[in-house]
């Protein structure tokens, strides 16, 4: 039996023509599937496209956030545009929410959404917009939607010690850590009430998902046991606010002006310090025996 083999004389001028068509193909694929995007950076991170949604996290009524998101995008050919989005503008706002957009041009773009301070608990939709001015770089607007939770409930605050010892005029440090559970940066007041004659608050921030350690002293210059309490609010809401009752015993013991030394705060000159730490080790001693 006798097997004809047929051989294909392909030229190599075809074989280059065909592997023309099969780039140029990939190539055509690759740019008509291309999408303008805003890349997020804060409060979250996400990519997000045109009509697209995202969620950002709680916020207390009142309070005010940032919605950050980089000016750099592809445009519809698939290039990349270092400064294809000019600014970023709030299109709808729950009712009375206002925004303040993004200046002209920003890198990062940042825009500050304050919500009402009559907003109940609940799910808020925003709409925002991403601009780029007169469609100079052929990108057009990219418009998305955002949800948060407004919430009472957005920081959590440890206090300790709640019993102080001082001696008479000599202050002692309260310890104040913030957990911002919310979105908002913004300050949080810490202030004491029930000493007489003393009326200190501190300005404080603790970021958006952060939890800070912050001191705050207190000090009376006469004895007695005071009950006071230690109140931590938001400085931008009066329904974000935590108190916590503190006893503060005054007099003019040894022991208690030991143990004021060994936990306060010297005002003294320097040249005290060592008297100070030569004090705050008898008092660490004493209390050893005393126990």
């Amino acid at each position: 039996m006798l097997i004809k083999i047929h051989f294909i004389n392909i030229s190599m001028a075809t074989i280059r023509l065909s592997l023309i068509f099969i780039l140029s193909s990939l190539i055509f694929v690759g740019l008509a599937s291309a999408t303008t995007y805003l890349a997020i950076q804060g409060p979250v991170t996400y990519t997000i496209y045109n009509n697209g949604s995202v969620y950002l996290g709680k916020v207390g009524p009142g309070e005010s956030f940032y919605v950050l998101a980089n000016a750099s995008t592809t445009n519809k050919t698939g290039f990349l545009v270092n400064l294809g989005w000019d600014t970023l503008k709030a299109v709808k706002l729950p009712s009375g929410w206002y925004a303040q957009q993004s200046p002209s041009y920003s890198n990062p773009m940042r825009i500050r959404i304050t919500v009402s301070p009559n907003a109940t608990n609940g799910r808020y939709a925003l709409t925002l917009r991403a601009v780029n001015f007169n469609n100079y770089s052929r990108l057009g607007n990219l418009t998305f939607t955002t949800y948060v939770n407004v919430s009472t409930n957005v920081f959590s605050v440890k206090v300790n010690p709640t019993t102080l010892y001082a001696g008479v005029n000599q202050p002692v440090n309260i310890n104040v850590n913030i957990n911002n559970t919310g979105i908002s940066d913004d300050p949080f007041l810490i202030s004491a009430q029930g000493l007489p004659s003393w009326n200190v608050t501190d300005s404080v921030i603790s970021l958006h998902g952060k939890n800070t350690h912050f001191s705050y002293p207190v000090f009376m210059g006469q004895p007695g046991k005071y009950y006071l309490n230690l109140t931590v609010s938001s400085s931008s809401s009066r329904f974000l606010r935590r108190s916590y009752p503190i006893l503060f015993q005054v007099n003019t013991s040894v022991y208690n002006d030991y143990k004021a030394l060994g936990s306060g705060v010297s005002i003294s000159p320097v040249i005290f310090e060592p008297a100070y730490a030569f004090m705050s080790l008898i008092q660490y001693l004493y209390s050893l025996v005393i126990h």
